[in-house]
């Protein structure tokens, strides 16, 4: 019974990537800075679980297995992407250029999903043809998932590290 919820690690990113396009649809539509602040955190947390997930657990598992380079690009536009999380988390909604950044982080997310998932010979095909057992790959990524999602909920996650990307 329990093997009915399994879900391999593309299935599981694919689900975060549809969840967080839904939060951008409602800050689109969304009036009033006590709303799109609240969107915008749950945005901005959702994204920085998930880069967390693809980092340390996703993108290892696959590195050497399909085209590094791929990989190199997707941590490079994680590094983008939290930038602009940390900037958002720590503006307030009336803040010049709120909007933008979070407009242009949807942006740069969209991008970003459509190499992990839309193009031909993306990261989720290449990976899907590779011998990484992605059901046990999509076990551990749901653990650490909800691990972190308890995390923020209790206490916070704190600011989105980049990796590749120097802040200097």
């Amino acid at each position: 019974m329990a093997s009915e919820n399994k879900q391999d690690a593309t299935h599981l990113l694919i689900d975060d990537h549809r969840k967080v396009e839904g939060l951008f649809a409602k800050f689109e539509k969304a009036s009033g800075d006590g709303t799109k602040e609240k969107l915008a955190h749950e945005i901005c947390t959702e994204l920085k679980i998930h880069t967390m997930l693809e980092e340390e657990i996703f993108y290892p598992a696959l590195r050497g297995k399909i085209d590094d380079a791929d990989l190199d690009e997707a941590i490079v536009e994680h590094d983008s992407a939290k930038l602009l999380i940390n900037d958002i988390e720590a503006a307030e909604p009336d803040d010049d250029f709120y909007d933008a950044k979070v407009k242009v982080l949807q942006e740069e997310i969209e991008h970003h999903i459509k190499e992990e998932e839309k193009e031909r010979g993306n990261i989720f095909q290449q990976a899907r043809a590779t011998d990484v057992d992605l059901e046990a790959l999509g076990e551990r990524m749901a653990a650490r998932k909800q691990a972190l999602m308890r995390k923020a909920t209790s206490e916070g996650l704190p600011p989105a590290r980049p990796i590749a990307v120097e802040t200097a």
